[in-house]
């Protein structure tokens, strides 16, 4: 989980910083469209990344002595 923790801070930061600069108002349109493309493929990683932890998250449950019981996650790619 390291890895894609900090892949998706840098993917969230390289967003942070696409939303800024288009902000300004002062980006032409064709570099417009490639950032543009950018952070869609960029939200669309972050989106992935967080439904990933979400699921090993929800994969920790109770036990019959109400201790946390971890379950093994299947990724299904």
């Amino acid at each position: 989980m390291a890895d894609n923790s900090k892949n998706f801070e840098q993917s969230l930061t390289r967003l942070e910083e696409i939303v800024r600069h288009m902000e300004r108002g002062d980006v032409p349109l064709e570099e417009a469209l490639r950032l543009f493309e950018e952070g869609t493929s960029l939200v669309a990683s972050c989106s992935r990344l967080l439904d990933e932890a979400e699921m090993k998250v929800v994969l920790l449950s109770k036990g019959t002595d109400g201790a946390p019981v971890e379950r093994e996650f299947e990724n299904e790619e």
